[in-house]
């Protein structure tokens, strides 16, 4: 299937309707030159709002992580934006809800499959780094995170730039003294 059609299945899909709080609203950003997949969780509220992906404070987060800014972080000949789950999901007892099953299994493989210049993936929250790396994934989040040299450079796990995260990051200072500087250098080289 051609690319461009793939996105507007994507774009137009239904698959989870019934199950959804609010009407479907896909949103994801790629490109067939992207070079660095972003493989985040699924869209909060805001984002299914506007339609833009991580278009929300966890977004402002991650892009200091990556030491970019707006326009780079947009342009999806560098950057694609593939969540676990295209729509959101809705909220429970402790945050947004997650991602549903049906995207994984219905798009990301065949929208993947289309992104053959893929050099690096950051690998972002459980499910994403689950889906990623599956059996090669530590046992907690925390631990691969702490280990990313094992993946590195194919993959980068990385927790979720929430600030729902914020007591995770004051406990692992080490994230920031030894990931986020690696982080930004891997980048920067794609950036140039």
């Amino acid at each position: 299937m051609d690319f461009d059609v793939l996105c507007r299945e994507i774009e137009a899909c239904q698959v989870c309707r019934p199950e959804l709080p609010l009407l479907p609203n896909p949103v994801f950003r790629a490109s067939p030159e992207a070079r660095i997949l972003i493989a985040s969780q699924a869209p909060g509220i805001r984002v299914h709002q506007t339609g833009i992906p991580f278009n929300d404070p966890s977004g402002d987060r991650l892009r200091v992580w990556l030491g970019v800014d707006r326009k780079i972080f947009y342009d999806s000949s560098l950057f694609a934006i593939i969540p676990m789950g295209f729509c959101y999901p809705g909220t429970g007892p402790s945050g947004d809800l997650p991602p549903r099953r049906e995207c994984a299994v219905t798009w990301r493989q065949p929208l993947l499959d289309k992104l053959p210049n893929i050099a690096t993936t950051i690998a972002i929250g459980q499910y994403a780094i689950h889906w990623h790396l599956g059996r090669k994934r530590k046992a907690t989040l925390t631990e691969t995170v702490r280990h990313w040299q094992d993946y590195y450079p194919g993959i980068i796990p990385l927790p979720h730039p929430s600030p729902r995260n914020n007591i995770w990051l004051a406990r692992n200072p080490w994230f920031d003294k030894e990931v986020l500087p690696l982080l930004r250098s891997h980048i920067s080289h794609y950036i140039d």
